[in-house]
């Protein structure tokens, strides 16, 4: 299994950034996904969940309204649409799934949101 975040970058307050998680390695279209982010000494904190076919998503209440979780299964991958960041929003993203009771995660990708 192996996933590969990419999009992230630095951005001013208000702006927008698309990161994308491209998915090898297991059936994508048969699992749901997860993003999460973390910034250094505090815990990995639940995005955004996608279900495998992409009719259900689920987000924290921190950025509902804002994120917008998407797929496409033809491509085996995953987009987190990130929209008005705000300072908080800073973090590294990572891509997450299940397969087979194990836990992956992709290398992450850092997002700066600053003036």
């Amino acid at each position: 299994v192996q996933l590969v975040e990419s999009g992230g970058g630095l951005v001013q307050p208000g702006g927008s950034l698309r990161l994308s998680c491209a998915a090898s390695g297991f059936s994508f279209s048969r699992y749901d996904m997860k993003w999460y982010r973390q910034n250094p000494g505090k815990e990995r904190e639940l995005v955004a969940a996608i279900s495998k076919d992409g009719g259900n998503t689920n987000y924290s209440d921190s950025v509902k309204g804002r994120f917008t979780v998407s797929r496409d299964n033809t491509k085996n991958t995953v987009y987190l649409q990130m929209n008005n960041l705000e300072p908080e929003d800073t973090a590294v993203y990572y891509c997450n799934v299940w397969v087979r009771a194990i836990n992956y995660w992709g290398q992450g990708t850092r997002v700066t949101v600053s003036s």
